[in-house]
């Protein structure tokens, strides 16, 4: 049977719990007196989480003694498979946070960088009602009767969570309360506590992390985190802490980043060595890559640690076939567009006239990375038969993302497919990341990592003389505060985090932890027409759309022009972003790139890489203070 387990919950509220209860009911039948333990869990959760999620101005009050519930293993287990939580289809639509989309959503990043953010307008991400119920579990476990070893996997597990909401909160606000207890409404001490050092609280996400390292089972409910899975997250978390602590002076913990640059080389290593993984390849380079992200069953796939299982048919679909595609908010940027390498590994900035090259050029011989993530040249949508024409959209940038599509009209397909929590690919990339950052790396290191996958891609490897001896420009000027002997090598890793993991929702964690956050300030573009005009846009060499000037009468019906196809041109004018026209270029009927916006971004280091703390939070409690210049 392909579905053992369904996703959870991220808030406790009633319906999480009813949808808990269903996936929980995949794995085994309760009798009645199953059945009635969790009616108590269901209460005793919600009495936990029915507070206000702003947790300071109400406290969670227990109706249900955990005497009555925390009885046995199974106990344990339900309550622990209530706890999951993990990302889904949605992060295909998450890199709008990123320079590898333009969006015309309201990002925060954008308007943070656009406007005059201040802790009255940025009022979202103090939750902790998943703190909550991590803590009751770590405060009652203790009451059920059940062998040591499974009573340690599933603290272990509860840890892991823990670890995973705290460093997400550290993310985002850097020194926050650490609470390893569930609060008590009488303690003012720790009800009204102020900020914990980032340093002492990912001390304790380390201590949780590597509790559950050593206690989590490896052989686990499909769709459950396994110990693999907590080595994945634990390098990860690793690289990004280490990293961030050496890009990242106004913390003032620099000597601490080897130790976490070492903790993620070593973790990544052993996921290596363990055997289980390897990346999925059948040899078919131009479609390896995007069956990760299409396909409808990914448990048996030796690339994937963790899978988050979807089956519309069992009523746990997820369809983000509309936001994905480029239509509505996002589209990809031509600066990732930009990013790819040449299909012979040579740079794509070296190609004479690069800038002015059209869709149709720029995608020729190209990473087949590339095509495997956005709509190319000669593309077909289904249910159609011929080649998808761009849709040329006001503030989108012509380019289209279909990595993550499903492309197909079954309903029940395109909202069944898979989603790769933790892929073996990232393990690598952490390892080869790690070791050039400590400066360790070696041609060997790259020819299990980053050439792996380059293979797969149908790439040549990358050589570390060579990458070194002559840095791309293109990434040289990204990223200004790297350099040495290793600067050439070092750029490509990031390159190929970036390829390889574009539109999945690591763009943007990446860029704050390099410290790179200026990268924001350019608006993102998109593709080049060199001015008003007939173009190709399926690759066949016949026009299929036109681009007239603004004050043009567009013609209708059998009036407008067809081409050699006797197919008609789909017609657009053009002009600057303040014209009333339908594609903006830079210098209007000049041409130049596509203009997604305007609006000046500014980027304030360091203060835009944290967030404020709610200004009703503060007023709650005077003793959370804000740092790093917010207000």
């Amino acid at each position: 049977m392909k579905r053992i387990m369904k996703s959870s919950m991220t808030k406790a509220s009633h319906r999480d719990l009813i949808v808990n209860y269903a996936r929980f009911h995949v794995i085994k039948k309760f009798n009645n007196k199953h059945m009635k333990k969790y009616i108590v869990l269901i209460g005793a959760v919600m009495a936990l989480s029915s507070c206000n999620d702003d947790f300071l101005d109400r406290y969670p009050q227990t109706s249900v003694a955990p005497e009555e519930f925390f009885k046995s293993e199974e106990d344990l287990e339900l309550y622990v498979n209530g706890l999951l939580t993990m990302p889904g289809p949605g992060s295909y639509q998450s890199d709008q946070s990123s320079d590898n989309m333009a969006t015309t959503g309201a990002v925060e990043i954008k308007n943070i960088i656009t406007g005059n953010p201040t802790s009255q307008t940025i009022t979202g991400g103090w939750n902790w009602g998943t703190l909550r119920n991590i803590n009751y579990f770590l405060d009652n476990y203790e009451k059920a009767q059940a062998s040591e070893e499974a009573i340690a996997h599933y603290v272990g597990l509860a840890r892991y969570y823990r670890a995973m909401f705290y460093f997400g909160m550290v993310k985002r606000y850097s020194d926050v309360p650490w609470y390893e207890n569930t609060l008590d409404p009488s303690d003012q001490e720790q009800l009204y506590k102020g900020r914990d050092s980032r340093e002492m609280v990912m001390t304790n996400v380390m201590a949780d992390l590597d509790y559950a390292v050593s206690h989590v089972r490896e052989s686990v409910p499909t769709g459950t985190p396994s110990l693999s899975a907590v080595k994945a997250f634990y390098s990860r978390l690793a690289l990004y802490e280490g990293t961030y602590r050496k890009y990242h002076s106004e913390l003032g913990l620099e000597a601490s980043s080897a130790t976490l640059l070492q903790k993620a080389r070593d973790l990544a290593k052993e996921l290596m060595d363990s055997g289980k993984f390897s990346i999925y390849s059948t040899g078919n380079p131009e479609n390896d890559y995007a069956k990760l992200f299409t396909s409808q069953d990914l448990m048996g796939n030796p690339e994937v640690i963790l899978v988050n299982p979807y089956d519309a048919n069992k009523d746990r679909g997820s369809n983000v076939n509309t936001g994905v595609f480029g239509d509505y908010e996002q589209s990809p940027s031509r600066d990732l567009v930009m990013s790819y390498l040449m299909k012979d590994g040579s740079y794509y900035s070296s190609v004479p006239n690069h800038m002015q090259l059209g869709f149709v050029e720029e995608f020729k011989d190209r990473d087949p990375r590339m095509m495997q993530t956005l709509v190319y040249p000669g593309w077909i949508r289904e249910p159609n038969s011929t080649p998808y024409i761009q849709n040329l959209n006001k503030n989108f940038t012509g380019y289209h993302q279909i990595k993550g599509y499903q492309n197909t009209t079954d309903n029940i397909a395109i909202s069944s497919a898979d989603f790769p929590v933790y892929r073996y690919a990232e393990v690598l990339l952490t390892y080869a990341e790690a070791k050039v950052e400590m400066n360790e790396l070696t041609q060997a290191d790259l020819d299990m990592t980053v050439n792996v996958l380059r293979q797969r891609a149908g790439m040549p490897d990358l050589i570390m003389t060579d990458a070194n001896m002559s840095p791309d420009p293109f990434l040289v000027q990204k990223y200004p505060n790297v350099g040495g002997s290793n600067l050439g090598v070092l750029l490509e890793i990031r390159r190929e985090r970036r390829i390889e993991f574009a539109v999945e929702g690591y763009r943007y964690d990446d860029l704050m932890r390099w410290s790179a956050g200026k990268l924001f300030e350019n608006i993102p573009q998109g593709m080049y027409f060199a001015g008003l005009g007939k173009y190709d846009l399926t690759g066949d060499g016949i026009e299929d759309v036109i681009l007239v000037g603004k004050d043009t009468n567009i013609p209708v019906g059998d009036e407008k022009e067809k081409n050699s196809l006797g197919v008609t041109l789909v017609y657009y004018k053009a002009g600057t972003i303040d014209e009333n026209v339908d594609v903006f270029l830079e210098n209007g009927e000049a041409g130049g790139m596509m203009v997604t916006e305007t609006k000046a971004r500014t980027f304030e280091e360091p203060k835009y890489y944290y967030r404020p703390i709610p200004i009703q939070q503060v007023t709650l409690n005077p003793n959370l203070n804000q740092i790093f210049g917010w207000n």
